[in-house]
């Protein structure tokens, strides 16, 4: 079964952003960040969210990112699902922190459970099939509205949404063009799938950047 490794985001100012992500969310090898200006404009097509334990968690991840630099896109609130908010990051990278509990249980931590990719794409059961043939494992699938991949061996966790609905989650227009300014650190690696996202093999990927 193929494992995702990182997620690297293509970033104008590379210093700047591996301080920024290393202060506001403290990653690890699990994100990457390299130097580049290939043109984007608009939605990238992707969010990435932290799925972390408790509110008071919510509050200090996005707390430190607003402190960072970041911006608001949805402010932290409860809803029927649980709590949390949405930021964009200054590199332009949005977030999504959350939890499913309303209610403290503990000391408040930095604790991330989990990072996740979503990636908008045009035809969810399309890239289903494109995943499943390159070695991924499907975990819940509702039709051609939402596909989420098996990541028990994986830092990092993949999911499909209809790209007009990832916008909307995130807060944002759909329009975009250009460069999706990410790519995927796999031992599926690499290739492209149907939506453009870029795929690396994690070997290849010695020379990037990390935050710390």
């Amino acid at each position: 079964m193929a494992a995702l490794d990182s997620v690297t985001l293509e970033v104008s100012d590379a210093p700047a952003a591996e301080a920024f992500y290393a202060a506001a969310f403290g990653l690890g090898d699990k994100l990457h960040v390299r130097a580049g200006e290939t043109p984007t404009t608009g939605f990238r097509g992707f969010t990435l969210s932290l799925v972390v334990g408790q509110p008071s968690t919510v509050d200090s991840l996005v707390g430190s990112a607003l402190d960072g630099g970041a911006t608001v896109l949805k402010p932290v609130s409860k809803s029927f699902w649980g709590y949390g908010g949405v930021v964009q990051a200054p590199d332009g990278a949005i977030w999504k922190v959350a939890t499913s509990s309303k209610k403290d249980t503990g000391p408040a931590t930095r604790q991330v459970d989990d990072l996740v990719l979503l990636l908008g794409v045009a035809d969810v059961k399309a890239s289903k099939r494109f995943y499943v043939e390159h070695g991924l494992t499907v975990a819940k699938s509702f039709g051609s509205k939402y596909v989420e991949f098996d990541a028990s061996s994986s830092p990092v966790k993949l999911a499909l949404y209809q790209r007009r609905a990832a916008a909307k989650d995130a807060g944002v227009p759909p329009e975009g063009t250009g460069s999706h300014r990410i790519a995927i650190g796999s031992d599926a690696g690499p290739f492209a799938d149907p939506d453009g996202f870029a795929w690396e093999a994690a070997r290849m990927r010695h020379g990037d950047r990390e935050t710390t």
